[in-house]
């Protein structure tokens, strides 16, 4: 009788404890959401927003992080990686990796 109970009740149980939430208390916008706030910005805006962000990196970077949750280290992260991106976009330059140069230069010599 406890083994016929056992297999049913281990099933509802693992059933009900294998979902995720996810807890955060902040939601950032996606790349392309970003695309269109930026695009549709004036260059005073974008000159305007930037600053904001030197201004909040700086307020970060002063920041003791030793005191922070984990939570909020995650967020901070978030909140960064979303900075950087949106800098990314409205300053409007072209970003080559290492590796982008490296093949530049091999071609270059091939060609040459």
């Amino acid at each position: 009788m406890k083994q016929k109970m056992f297999a049913p009740l281990l099933i509802v149980v693992l059933l009900f404890s294998t979902f995720v939430s996810k807890a955060t208390t902040a939601t950032y916008p996606t790349t392309n959401e970003l695309k269109a706030k930026v695009i549709t910005m004036t260059d005073e805006q974008k000159k305007a927003r930037l600053e904001t962000i030197k201004m909040r990196l700086l307020e970060i970077k002063d920041m003791d992080k030793s005191t922070l949750t984990k939570a909020q280290r995650k967020d901070l992260k978030a909140e960064l990686r979303n900075m950087t991106k949106e800098a990314r976009l409205a300053s409007g330059g072209v970003y080559l990796s290492v590796g982008a140069i490296l093949l530049i230069i091999l071609i270059l010599i091939l060609v040459l």
